[in-house]
């Protein structure tokens, strides 16, 4: 009989993640499927004219359709000059309206300033090499033009810390504001298809003391381990409390080394857990003490307006001073979400919010495109791959 028993608990723990996770995940879980993400850079054996390392990009993050799973993933292959865009096309406003405006101002975040766009992508790419396209224009103007996310999903010590100076390196030359996504948590994504990571949490805290060598000492944003919290459902009780234990050393790691550094922690999205639950999770896991605030709808599809309300909650019930704050994934989100379960490059879907640290919003510090628009979750291209009908559909929804 506890045979029977523990088989009927595995199906409803496997359903209830699947339930949970609802639209929200499906690019990162490609990132074992090519190996490397966008996003990734490596200075070995490159270096540039001024002596500085010069980053190379490999390919881009890739998803492997799983049912139910969310979706997450940004970009940054092969180097050149960064296109500039068409002036002719429009780009997306990231001006609020009026009524979202609160009447007393909010507060200004310490990373605020205008955010780094890395000069390699796979939209990039593509404008480059298709200037004739009659939707290059518009993909160029609304998409390529905007800042992305960089990720690090890659365990690789001894390099990490070169790969991320790189990013930053480059981002203070221009006077601009990175935004960093490590994702290298040990048993990352529960076993699913983007597991991987550090082989365990002290290998991670060393990794994680690396990566803080290259921030430099800039503003920069860290979206902290997308999934970490949110799905930490299907750790034991002991190995989640580790887990939250590494990630508010992760985030006291990075403030300590730059105390410019503003680090949000996993709050899943507003279609997933209840707020008393995320908050509750954010607060073992040193959300409150650690970091500056939460990330909400990583390569998810809700849209901002109810991601505000959501992330405004959970940081009341999460407690903590005053000064913390929300960034919120707007990649893909203009339309806000698809029908429940659907989250393989579902149709109907828009561009959201450009990303700025200018949202006008009571805590909300900034919206981010930390999934880069055009970049296939698996149905509509290869998964990862950048798909210009699917960056098209987005650009005019």
């Amino acid at each position: 009989m506890s045979g029977v028993r523990n088989r009927r608990r595995a199906e409803r723990q496997d359903r209830r993640l699947a339930a949970g996770r609802g639209v929200m995940a499906a690019a990162a879980s490609a990132v074992v499927a090519l190996g490397t993400v966008a996003g990734l850079v490596s200075t070995a054996g490159r270096g540039g004219e001024d002596g500085t390392a010069r980053p190379e990009v490999r390919s881009s993050p890739v998803t492997v359709p799983l049912p139910a799973r969310p979706s997450r993933t940004p970009s940054a292959p092969e180097q050149s000059p960064a296109p500039s865009p068409s002036p002719a096309a429009p780009a997306v406003s990231a001006t609020p309206s009026p009524k979202s405006r609160p009447t007393g101002g909010p507060r200004t975040p310490a990373a605020a300033g205008r955010l780094y766009r890395h000069p390699q992508s796979q939209v990039l790419d593509w404008v480059r090499e298709h200037r004739d396209d009659p939707r290059r224009p518009l993909i160029e103007s609304r998409i390529a033009a905007h800042p992305a996310a960089v990720w690090f999903p890659e365990y690789d010590p001894g390099r990490i810390a070169g790969r991320v100076r790189a990013v930053t390196s480059g981002a203070a030359a221009s006077g601009r504001v990175p935004v960093l996504v490590p994702y290298a948590i040990p048993d990352r994504d529960c076993g699913g298809a983007s597991r991987g990571g550090a082989p365990d949490l002290a290998a991670y805290d060393a990794w994680i003391r690396q990566f803080a060598a290259g921030l430099g000492d800039g503003p920069v944003i860290v979206v902290l381990e997308p999934d970490s919290i949110a799905l930490a459902d299907c750790l034991a009780d002991d190995r989640r409390a580790a887990r939250y234990g590494s990630l508010a050393r992760a985030a006291r790691t990075l403030k300590a080394a730059n105390p410019r550094a503003r680090v949000y922690f996993d709050a899943g999205h507003s279609g997933w857990h209840p707020v008393a639950k995320q908050a509750a999770e954010l607060r073992a896991a040193g959300a409150a003490t650690s970091g500056d605030g939460i990330f909400t709808n990583v390569s998810n599809f809700h849209g901002t307006a109810e991601e505000a309300r959501y992330a405004r909650r959970v940081l009341d019930a999460l407690g903590g001073p005053p000064g913390l704050g929300a960034v919120i994934d707007t990649s893909r989100n203009g339309n806000g979400a698809p029908r429940r379960g659907a989250w393989c490059d579902p149709a109907g879907r828009a561009l959201g919010r450009a990303p700025t640290t200018g949202t006008g919003e009571a805590r909300i510090d900034a919206y981010l495109w930390v999934k880069l628009p055009g970049e296939s979750d698996g149905c509509r291209g290869a998964a990862g791959t950048f798909t210009p009908d699917y960056a098209y559909d987005l650009a005019t929804g």
